[in-house]
């Protein structure tokens, strides 16, 4: 199992406006692969929200996305809202729960 990571630093003040589009777009996203996590920073680094999502393999994550994206619906309109972006692939230690 791996987990892939995304971070996305937002303009001030879109947080809300951003989960709200997410939320209404993600049951197209989830024919696909189901939301592992999602949070937004209240403390520290500031205006981030943090998806995570689970796959197999690099392989399972590559052929998800590439459906995904073949929804119109998927990603949702959040693109005006973003400064950067972060992404990550983890894999868990042998120990971890998420194994």
């Amino acid at each position: 199992m791996i987990y892939e990571m995304r971070t996305y630093t937002l303009r001030p003040g879109a947080i809300a406006e951003f989960e709200k589009r997410f939320a209404e777009s993600l049951p197209y996203r989830e024919k696909y692969s189901k939301l592992t996590a999602f949070w937004h920073s209240e403390i520290g680094p500031l205006n981030q929200v943090i998806h995570v999502w689970a796959y197999e393999d690099l392989n399972q994550r590559q052929k998800v996305r590439a459906e995904a994206v073949k929804d119109p619906h998927w990603p949702p309109n959040t693109r005006e809202f973003v400064v950067s972006q972060e992404t990550k692939i983890l894999i868990p230690a042998e120990f971890s729960p998420l194994k």
